[in-house]
């Protein structure tokens, strides 16, 4: 994985969610546990984290390639402050994990996500 230029947290509606953008590649890469507390509707941290990893193990037990693709990168852990490995994702993978997971929540989230793109594009113009 390349050098991430920028780390930054995004809001989807009032929550925060961990990003880094990678220059080299010109994505986002956003913090699954983040993302897995939107679409769960818990602001609790570690039950979001529970989650993700009991999904890992379930799409691990598919044959899911998807988890093996996911990268890790060192992000500010918003119960200490300091940093940790994180299991992030792009775009693309994301939208994958989120079928993954029933949410009412989810529509209004890939909505979310092309507008987080839209404006980085926008930036770079």
């Amino acid at each position: 994985m390349s050098k991430i230029n920028e780390e930054k947290l995004q809001l989807f509606e009032d929550q925060s969610i961990r990003t880094a953008w990678d220059e080299e590649h010109e994505e986002w890469y956003f913090s699954i546990v983040d993302v897995v507390g939107v679409l769960t509707e818990t602001d609790n941290f570690d039950q979001a984290r529970k989650y993700w990893n009991k999904l890992k193990q379930r799409l691990n037990g598919e044959g899911s390639q998807l988890v093996t693709n996911c990268h890790q990168l060192r992000m500010r852990s918003p119960k200490d402050g300091k940093k940790y490995k994180t299991d992030v994702a792009n775009a693309e993978q994301l939208l994958r994990i989120i079928q993954s997971i029933p949410s009412k929540k989810a529509e209004p989230f890939k909505l979310w996500l092309a507008q987080v793109g839209r404006e980085r594009m926008e930036e770079t113009l």
